[in-house]
């Protein structure tokens, strides 16, 4: 009998017989399946998102903005010194005659006025402009009291601008004191300035003293002015009237070129530092500047039919 429950139980704690015995199964819920498969549970109970589908184009260029460049003014690679000088070609045509002044005046008659003093057609008849000995004479007192002004504005500034500027070579104010007094000594009567040359010297005053960009314009146009067209003008005045005498205004000590070169080279220097704003202002006081210093000329003719 003790065989026999032994054997039973030799058999009953066997593994491979507890191996082979049948396991009941139920119907158990979802959340009882952590001894299942891991692959088939993870496979039932996890959520991916829905497909992508796939693209088969290449993503759209991307387009690059072009650059836009300022359209240069004329003269701009040279300095400010041909951006006026540009200004002064257009102030009149070919023929010397006006060209429609605009509002802001960038079209006006230059300095020489030299069409003033050419024949023009009216009424079928050629109205001939002659010089005056009087009226010379007030075109040499406006012109000393303009060149007076500026070279005493730049002695006596205190702004480093207006020291590069100085002896230059090219001051005429002495020159026309000593004409002035030539003519006096030969019994002339030297006039007052006129209105034209006083307004314009106030003018290059009050501006000396608010801008030294749009004053040191000024200045170089009066000597440019006065070594490209005045001159001219002065030494015709003076073979009609004078029988040609050589005027201490019209004569220099050293190489003009080179003296209103070093002038101009100097200026261009400076307006590299110059906003465009104010190089803009400057190219619209080229036309004043030419208008101021056409009316003193003017002062040299007199109007014969």
């Amino acid at each position: 009998m003790q065989l026999a429950t032994t054997s039973f139980m030799d058999k009953a704690v066997s593994p491979p017989a507890l191996y082979a015995l049948p396991i009941p199964t139920r119907n158990l819920p979802s959340r009882f399946l952590c001894c299942s498969n891991p692959s088939t549970a993870a496979s039932s109970t996890s959520w991916s998102p829905p497909p992508v589908p796939a693209t088969t184009g290449t993503a759209p260029p991307v387009v690059k903005r072009r650059t836009r460049y300022r359209k240069q003014y004329p003269g701009e690679s040279k300095g400010i010194t041909e951006e006026m000088r540009f200004v002064a070609m257009r102030l009149r045509n070919r023929n010397g005659k006006k060209i429609d002044s605009q509002s802001d005046g960038d079209n006006t008659q230059s300095e020489s006025d030299e069409s003033d003093a050419d024949a023009s057609e009216s009424d079928g008849k050629k109205e001939t402009w002659q010089p005056s000995l009087q009226g010379f004479l007030r075109y040499l007192v406006d012109s000393k009291l303009v060149f007076d002004t500026v070279e005493r504005i730049v002695d006596d500034s205190n702004d480093v601008a207006y020291a590069y500027f100085r002896m230059t070579g090219l001051e005429r104010s002495e020159a026309i004191s000593r004409d002035l007094e030539w003519f006096g000594e030969q019994g002339n009567v030297i006039p007052e300035p006129s209105n034209a040359g006083v307004s314009y010297a106030k003018y290059l005053k009050e501006l000396s003293e608010t801008s030294a960009p749009i004053f040191l314009c000024h200045f170089y146009n009066i000597y440019f002015s006065h070594i490209s067209g005045g001159q001219v003008i002065a030494r015709q005045v003076s073979e009609r009237l004078l029988g040609g005498r050589e005027l201490e205004f019209c004569t220099w000590e050293g190489d003009v070129p080179e003296l209103i070169r070093g002038v101009r080279e100097k200026l261009n220097k400076l307006g590299e530092h110059w906003s465009r704003d104010d190089k803009n202002k400057c190219l619209r006081e080229t036309t004043k500047s030419f208008r101021s210093l056409g009316q003193i000329v003017r002062l040299i003719i007199l109007e014969t039919k």
